[in-house]
């Protein structure tokens, strides 16, 4: 089995601090409606250049948010570093460094040293960008189930518009992973005027029907406990915390990989040398780990926006958006693309990448597609960052990656 994932010592961006910026103008959405009032959460490392032209935007995964790197001047109240065994990686300072501190900073994947990367929470979180917890300015009250549904291309828009009150117009690549590899796919197909280079890690053009039924699950968790109050919850003292832990139980386990699982906990029980007989209680390490996945999750994530994200992530479908052909999808696209996908993925398998290697190549597009062998599942594109770097320097300086 692959050894366990190399700490990053590369330096930091240091401490940092998130703002936020209001945009002027209503974004239109897919659904039909118009959002006013849109307040995006962001964060940016190093220094922009005179000419504008090296900033790289970094876009978060489902309960990712606007600090992707550095200390943090007010910590929350649980680390939003997810991947596994990242409290043991992290120690007491996870709650402060940035979700992918270990990949953002000079020297790193996006160093600081030649790039200007921004972060910001996507539209519809709950990490101060607009979404379902914040104030519907027409009632006074939260939004709720109010709340318009939200795409990856509202989410990429709101960006657009979001760069362009900073002074951004040309983007020299956009990189994530997961919903946030999503986003950048989105950025190449709506706005190919604007991206030089896309890095899409442990991502996919559309999520498998597997993927689909996981979310499914995970939603009707947090709408079948009657806390959730029809998405009314705010105010009431009283919020879904119960349905929320079951649906992240249920996700995290889709990130992760039988083998990663066997390694790490096997059967071995978690209390007592024997069973003891018990319905309520955890036996095994198993299951009491995922206890406390749930506990630190809800702590920190409002059960409404799990339900829009996630929705927004199963819609998400390059090739229905154009007349069901990837090939189509891709055909304005000009940036060139770095696909990373991970063996153990089955949440994300690499096929997908493939899929989307094959639709790019035949269109005579500049696509460069590295299979990483690790057991970790999905999460390794959180874990796996030492084995990712030199791929991604290397392209990024245009030379590409052995």
């Amino acid at each position: 089995m692959t050894s366990q994932p190399t700490s990053i010592t590369a330096g930091s961006v240091g401490t940092v601090e998130t703002r936020f910026l209001d945009l002027p103008e209503p974004v239109r959405l897919d659904c039909g409606r118009e959002l006013a009032g849109v307040r995006v959460a962001y964060e940016t490392y190093g220094t922009l250049s005179a000419a504008r032209d090296n900033v790289i935007l970094v876009c978060h995964a489902l309960s990712g948010d606007a600090h992707a790197a550095g200390v943090s001047q007010a910590p929350g109240e649980a680390s939003t570093r997810d991947g596994f065994a990242a409290e043991a990686r992290d120690g007491a300072a996870g709650r402060a460094l940035g979700w992918w501190d270990g990949m953002i900073g000079p020297g790193k994947a996006f160093d600081t040293d030649e790039f200007f990367v921004v972060s910001t929470n996507v539209l519809g979180g709950c990490k101060g960008t607009t979404g379902p917890s914040s104030i519907d300015p027409a009632t006074g009250a939260p939004y709720g189930a109010g709340f318009p549904v939200v795409t990856v291309a509202d989410m990429v828009r709101t960006q657009r518009a979001f760069l362009a009150e900073l002074g951004i117009e040309r983007l020299a690549a956009v990189a994530g992973g997961s919903l946030g590899g999503m986003q950048a796919l989105e950025w190449a197909v709506l706005f190919p005027d604007r991206v030089d280079a896309v890095v899409a890690i442990a991502s996919t053009h559309a999520l498998h029907p597997q993927g689909v039924a996981w979310n499914a699950i995970a939603r009707d968790a947090i709408m079948r406990d009657p806390a959730w109050q029809g998405g009314s919850y705010y105010g009431t003292g009283s919020a879904p915390e119960a349905g929320m832990g079951v649906a992240r139980m249920v996700g995290h386990i889709t990130y992760l990989s039988a083998v990663a699982l066997e390694d790490k906990f096997a059967r071995r029980l978690q209390f007592a040398d024997d069973i003891r007989y018990t319905i309520t209680e955890p036996e095994f390490e198993i299951e009491s780990y995922l206890r406390h996945q749930a506990g630190s999750f809800v702590r920190r994530f409002d059960a409404n926006t799990y339900l829009y994200l996630s929705r927004a992530l199963t819609y998400f479908d390059l090739a229905r958006q154009h007349g069901g052909s990837l090939a189509a999808a891709f055909q304005d696209v000009t940036a060139r693309t770095l696909l990373i996908a991970f063996s153990s993925d089955w949440l994300y398998p690499p096929v997908a990448s493939t899929q989307i290697e094959d639709a790019l190549r035949g269109l005579g597009k500049t696509v460069e597609y590295h299979l990483i062998d690790a057991p970790y599942g999905h999460d390794c594109f959180l874990l796996e960052e030492a084995r990712q770097i030199p791929i991604i320097r290397g392209f990024l300086a245009g030379g590409g990656a052995a």
